[in-house]
């Protein structure tokens, strides 16, 4: 197809400074392709960078900027090849009409992380939808996808909700592997948004001995019952750690997965964790967390494991979502055309969502 000369997208100018503008359309190089972008997911990271998160914008000493406006923005998108440059069929082994997902990181290939096969950890770290110029996002009509990412093919069984909505489930997946989930075990998933709902279900597939998910709107407790979980407690009305412990003998659970970017969550999960437990903490945090390292050490000897990403994880989504074993139903709760991006940022940042996805007017 003839791409149009310019197209309308989303695009971060600073701190709070996004607008609806129109673009260049971009146009191919050598091994690279342009995606007709169908849906793109609203997530609690692009509202935290909205909102001026020091880890996005950098906290002076301490470490850089990680954005770089202006920039498209999103991250959790799919669509169709619509053009390819030279070469590009042959690398990526795709074809026009395909509908794919890039993984969110375009690794750089060079960096001691690359070089020994842990691309999501890069060193440069160029992640589609924070860096303008070089990974532009998703909250377009039209993506380039540069030669250096990781790409894949989207199972036509999938919804449009569905392919926006495997960059989060990739991510759930990889931390609920790094959870080590065991027959025998209490697993507790702190925080009911779009991936610790999904981390739920996923939990739910290793068969652990209870499931419990902690949040603090009840409906969200209801869902996760739905998917799976054996129980389900809101903080506000009661006390986590003293129910955890009345479910395992005074123990406490084996694991304890943090998906509530909240200073809270995480000491409750050091106080709910019986000894020689594992914590996976796989949130983005606007704010540092202090917390009692003894607690860690001398008097439970905690395995702490942090998450990032979603390395090797993206085909396990596709096939999970495709074989009916996971689902969006329940999560995605609105729909929101690209134009109307606003009021999609403006739902997102309302408890009574859970997933927001933008849809292009013709996907």
């Amino acid at each position: 197809m003839t791409l149009p000369e310019s197209m309308q997208a989303v695009v971060c100018r600073g701190p709070g400074d996004y607008r609806l503008e129109r673009v260049q359309t971009p146009q191919p190089g050598p091994s690279e392709l342009i995606l007709k972008i169908q849906a793109c997911g609203i997530c609690s990271s692009d509202l935290k960078c909205r909102d001026g998160a020091a880890m996005y914008w950098g906290d002076g000493d301490r470490f850089p900027p990680f954005v770089k406006p202006p920039m498209i923005v999103g991250h959790e998108f799919a669509g169709e090849v619509v053009a390819m440059g030279e070469g590009a069929k042959a690398h990526f082994e795709v074809e026009l009409g395909d509908r794919v997902v890039p993984e969110q990181i375009l690794p750089c290939r060079q960096c001691f992380y690359c070089q020994r096969g842990h691309y999501w950890m890069c060193e440069v770290h160029n992640i589609f939808g924070f860096q303008g110029g070089v990974a532009e996002g998703g909250m377009a009509e039209y993506l380039r996808v540069p030669a250096n990412a990781v790409l894949h093919s989207v199972d036509p069984r999938l919804s449009v909700e569905d392919a926006a909505f495997l960059e989060p489930l990739a991510c759930g997946i990889h931390a609920v592997n790094r959870a080590d989930i065991q027959f025998d075990d209490t697993v507790v998933i702190a925080g009911g948004g779009p991936i610790g709902l999904a981390m739920v279900q996923l939990a739910k597939l290793k068969t652990p001995k209870q499931l419990i998910l902690v949040d603090t709107h009840d409906d969200r407790l209801a869902l996760a019952r739905d998917y799976g979980a054996d129980h389900g407690f809101n903080p506000h009305r009661d006390d986590i750690a003293k129910e955890i412990r009345a479910l395992t003998g005074g123990y406490g659970c084996e694991v304890y997965i943090d998906a509530t970017g909240s200073s809270s969550g995480v000491v409750q999960g050091l106080e709910a964790l019986r000894k020689l437990g594992r914590f996976v903490e796989f949130s983005v945090f606007k704010e540092p967390t202090t917390v009692d390292w003894s607690t860690i050490s001398d008097r439970k000897e905690l395995d702490i494991r942090g998450s990032h990403l979603s390395p090797h994880t993206y085909p396990v989504a596709i096939n999970l979502l495709a074989r009916g074993l996971v689902t969006t139903h329940g999560i995605v709760t609105h729909q929101v055309p690209l134009t109307d991006f606003e009021r999609g940022f403006e739902i997102a940042a309302q408890r009574d969502s859970i997933k927001v996805v933008l849809i292009t007017d013709d996907a």
